[in-house]
């Protein structure tokens, strides 16, 4: 402990990192440096330098990062049309690899000799925190409280802070919300209280950002995304940016319902675990980049990015985005996406995002072969018969050997 003099804390402003600054001031004897992103969270991140200032911190930092999140993480991300186990759009995941990398550059800024940071011990978010930190700073020194103190609870924290006399407005004079929730412009995610029990239905009034699909409009909505090397440039005809691009989404996704999913999801250190979560953005940008890249994509190219996304997604999941395994997969991804250009047109109704219409000039799609009209002479029909022989050949010669597949039914 008394080689750490000085320490760069990822700083939300509430009860636990709070409880973390006085902390490790108290048993680490060290200077602390606070850091707060704004990822999109929707909340204001600047009070959190008046907490800080309050706990007698000299060095803060507060970033403002939702350029850069949507643009170098989440549009990669997308571009891979990565979903973990089938459901889960990464929304959490994919914050942690940025904050890890701006931890690290305070800390060379400040010469602080470790990190610290709020994780709890049983979840994910600490192997995203410390497998970045270490990629981008083998010799980081980390701390995590959650994995050291005796601090089991809101009741033992609340306790701590009265007997060292922290004076943080936890609330804010607001109601605490019964979950544990995380937020970020790709998705905000719920966990804890009731969603402990997976028979349980998550109450209606837990939902942020989205309305029922029972409670939308009546009407759809339709939308025009434009399309430029995989990333969306423009809804509607208006050039925007990476972070107004996903911003825009979630407001119109959510007004109609999109985006919301239960899921019980297999977490890297071991256990089952259950949460909610809302990514209105992220699901319409996951089925309209799907339907640029159908008519734009060579058949095995896509077929080959469909069999790298689950490992793509575990890398992702699990806290290996700085891992030269996924760099390696990101380096393929990006060569594909040179040619998916063009727009999609995606109809939003009542929690569904139906892609209504896809045009490229970069598009494969040849109707003069493809029609079912007369295509005169584009396509042989005749030739399909030796191809199917072909490719029969070494099931015909199994079954002339006996080897019949009905065979042990």
């Amino acid at each position: 402990m008394s080689d750490i003099k000085k320490v760069v804390l990822a700083y939300s402003g509430g009860l636990d990192t709070s409880v973390i600054v006085r902390w490790l001031q108290d048993n680490y004897g060290c200077e602390v440096v606070t850091f707060t992103a704004d990822i999109g969270q929707g909340e204001e991140v600047e009070p959190a330098r008046a907490k800080a200032e309050a706990l007698g911190i000299k060095e803060i930092y507060i970033d403002d990062l939702r350029e850069e999140f949507v643009r170098d993480f989440v549009f990669p991300m997308f571009r891979a049309n990565a979903i973990y186990e089938g459901e889960y759009l990464l929304g959490t995941s994919i914050a942690r690899p940025l904050i890890a990398k701006r931890l690290i550059e305070i800390a060379n800024e400040t010469n602080a000799d470790a990190i610290s940071h709020g994780a709890t011990g049983k979840g994910n978010d600490q192997v995203r925190f410390e497998l970045g930190a270490y990629a981008l700073k083998p010799g980081i020194q980390v701390i995590a409280p959650w994995r050291e103190w005796d601090l089991t609870s809101r009741e033992s924290l609340m306790a701590y802070c009265k007997e060292r006399d922290i004076p943080v407005d936890f609330d804010g004079g607001k109601k605490k919300s019964p979950y544990s929730m995380d937020a970020n412009l790709l998705h905000i995610s719920y966990e804890g209280d009731i969603l402990e029990d997976p028979w349980s239905e998550p109450e209606e009034d837990m939902w942020r950002w989205s309305v029922s699909p029972e409670a939308a409009p009546d009407e759809p909505t339709f939308l025009e995304l434009e399309y430029r090397n995989g990333d969306i440039v423009g809804i509607d005809g208006e050039a925007m940016s990476a972070a107004t691009v996903l911003e825009t989404l979630n407001k119109v996704g959510g007004a109609n319902g999109v985006g919301r999913a239960d899921i019980v999801e297999n977490r890297y250190v071991g256990m089952k675990a259950r949460g909610c979560y809302e990514t209105p953005g992220g699901t319409i940008m996951l089925r309209a980049h799907r339907a640029i890249e159908s008519i734009t994509l060579d058949r095995e190219a896509a077929h080959l990015k469909d069999e790298l996304m689950p490992r793509y997604a575990s890398l992702i999941y699990n806290g290996y985005w700085w891992s030269p395994e996924r760099r390696m997969l990101q380096a393929a991804i990006d060569d594909t996406q040179g040619v998916v250009n063009g727009v999609v047109r995606v109809k939003l109704y009542k929690g569904n995002v139906i892609v209504a219409g896809r045009k490229s000039q970069d598009s494969l799609f040849d109707e003069s072969i493809a029609t079912f009209e007369d295509d005169a002479g584009a396509y042989d029909q005749k030739d399909a018969e030796g191809f199917i022989k072909l490719n029969a050949l070494r099931l015909r010669i199994a079954a002339s050997k006996g080897r019949n597949p009905l065979d042990g039914q």
